[in-house]
Parts: structure tokens; sequence; C-alpha cells
């Protein structure tokens, strides 16, 4: 559909949609460029205060892929009128105003529509010198790849719908959708590296396909050291596979070639689309223990190299 549309072109428009990078950024200033970004989605836990945590953790997201600082952010909130308490609304941005907070970002206003289903989340605008931008583009042959929060949400929070997943389950993927990525930009931008994207709604093998596209690269990773969450396979294995697992599979499948001994439920954690997941990076090989020591001291403990740029191949992604 994007590619029906007039492209948009300014001499100031350093990232716009082409790439479907993380955000757009427009230049300000020779030192300064604005990144901006917006996310927002239907509850997918049952507490609002998590919510809305959960949620804005998802937004400002966008902004630490880019290697950028978020500054202010705006409430996108589409309310079923009559259908839940006031209260419910407000404990949504009160989770939404304490990770905004936590970012040392500014709140600043935002707006609402009268909605059939309850939706919620951010716009988001960061800053960042035009010459640091971290782009999904850039990833380079002998490149290694980092991932700094384990898969498994959009399963874990199936299990949830389905009645299936224990509190202490619970507990452990509110935790991790919750958690900023501010450390593992911070992590990045102290090294530097090539490439960067969130692992978001497209599952771990989707934006891999967006990288490798950009770049024109092929990508080799190794499925055990991908870092799971506690659990993801056992209820991967009992079905608890959410729709959009199947329509990324999709996506990415005639680009995609499976060594035989890949546990199937592995390479389905591989396609699950993730919410607030965390940043995906490629760094210099000759920067990569830099880089995990960096991500160590910033306390990104599930962060793991799970693979490398290679020779392109017949198949842009190889998964062994």
């Amino acid at each position: 559909m994007l590619a029906t549309l007039p492209r948009t072109e300014h001499p100031d428009l350093i990232v716009g949609t082409e790439t479907h990078d993380d955000a757009g950024v427009f230049r300000l200033s020779p030192d300064l460029a604005l990144i901006q970004t917006v996310d927002y989605f239907t509850a997918i836990v049952d507490d609002p205060y998590a919510f809305g945590a959960i949620a804005a953790a998802n937004a400002l997201s966008d902004v630490y892929a880019m290697g950028g600082v978020p500054r202010t952010a705006m409430n996108i909130v589409g309310w079923p009128q009559g259908q839940l308490p006031w209260e419910v609304l407000g404990q949504i941005l009160r989770g939404g105003h304490e990770v905004v907070h936590e970012a040392g970002a500014v709140l600043v206003g935002g707006h609402s529509v009268k909605s059939p289903e309850l939706f919620y989340g951010l716009s988001v605008t960061g800053t960042i010198h035009p010459d640091r931008i971290v782009t999904n583009a850039g990833a380079k042959v002998g490149d290694r790849l980092y991932l700094t929060k384990p898969l498994g949400t959009g399963i874990l929070s199936t299990a949830l719908k389905k009645g299936s997943l224990t509190p202490g389950l619970l507990d452990l993927v509110t935790t991790t959708m919750r958690g900023l990525n501010a450390g593992a930009a911070r992590a990045m931008a102290s090294v530097g590296v090539n490439a960067a994207t969130d692992i978001t709604g497209f599952g771990f093998l989707g934006h891999l396909l967006e990288m490798v596209r950009a770049a024109d690269v092929t990508i080799e990773i190794e499925a055990l050291r991908v870092p799971i969450l506690t659990g993801a396979l056992d209820h991967a294995r009992a079905g608890d596979l959410p729709g959009g697992l199947f329509a990324n599979r999709r996506y990415v499948e005639s680009s995609l070639e499976v060594a035989p001994d890949v546990d199937p439920a592995l390479l389905d954690l591989l396609c699950d689309p993730q919410t607030s997941g965390g940043l995906l990076i490629a760094v210099p090989e000759s920067r990569a223990d830099a880089l995990a020591a960096a991500l160590a001291r910033e306390g990104t403990g599930s962060a793991a190299m799970v693979g490398a740029i290679v020779e392109e191949g017949q198949a842009r992604i190889r998964v062994r």
C-alpha cells in the first residue's frame, strides 16, 4: 500500500519509510535531529497498570533502537465508553506515565477517541546527533548479532488468554515486556555498531529479514544461542501459538533455510510476535567483545550473541 503513495522527499529527512526502520529522523541543525515514532495496541495483560507500562516501554523502544534519547511523549487512547470503569483508564495512564518518567522523558499531553475496543500507546519524540543514527540498513559481512531480550512474549501472552499461564510466568513475561531498552541503547552507543532494530510484531525472523533486505546481506543464526523466556518452549509445544506467528512464518519462509535438526518449537519462537522485545544489534567482530561487556555493565543479563552476517547465499536467513 505504501508503494502506491508519493515518496516524501526533503533535504533534512534522514530516515523515512523506505527501509522500514523503527522511527523517522529529521535534521534540525548540523548537530541535532529529531526521532519520531508512534505505537499503540490493545490490552495484552489483565492488569491495567501493567498494560500501560508495557505499551509505553514498547513505544519508547523505537527511539532506543535508533540510538537516540526519548525527550517527550503523548498518550494515545481508544476508550470503549460505558464498558469499563474510568478507574481502569486512570491506572493505564499511570503505568504509562511512570515508564515515561523512568526513561527521563516528559509526558506533554495526548489524545483520546471513542473506540469499540480499548487501546493505548504513545507518540514519542527523541533526539540524536545526525552522525550517530543507527538504522537497520548498515549491517556488514563479518558483523556479529546480539539480541538483548529473550523471546516468547507472544506465546506466553497467548497462554495467559487461554488461562494456562502460571502466576510466576505471568510475572516474568510482564517484567520482561515492561523493561526499557535504555541500557542496551547506551551500550551500543558507547561501542559503535553498524545496525540495530527492536524486535516487535514481525518477530525475530521478520525483523531479521528487514535487516538483510535493507543491507543486502545474509544472516546465519545459531538457534540454540537465542535467549528464550522460561516456559515459552513448553507452551509452544502445547500449541499456545498466536495467530501472528503463522503470518510471520509465511512472511519469511521464501527467504529462510532451516537445518533439519532445529526443534520445530524453537522455530515457532523465532517467528513469535513480540511486544516490547529487545534490540537486535549488528556490531563489527572487532567490537563484539566490547559490546558484550557494555551490555553486561548496563544490566542486560540475558543478552546473547546469536549469529553473524555472512557472504550472501541463496537463502537470506539460515537457521542452524
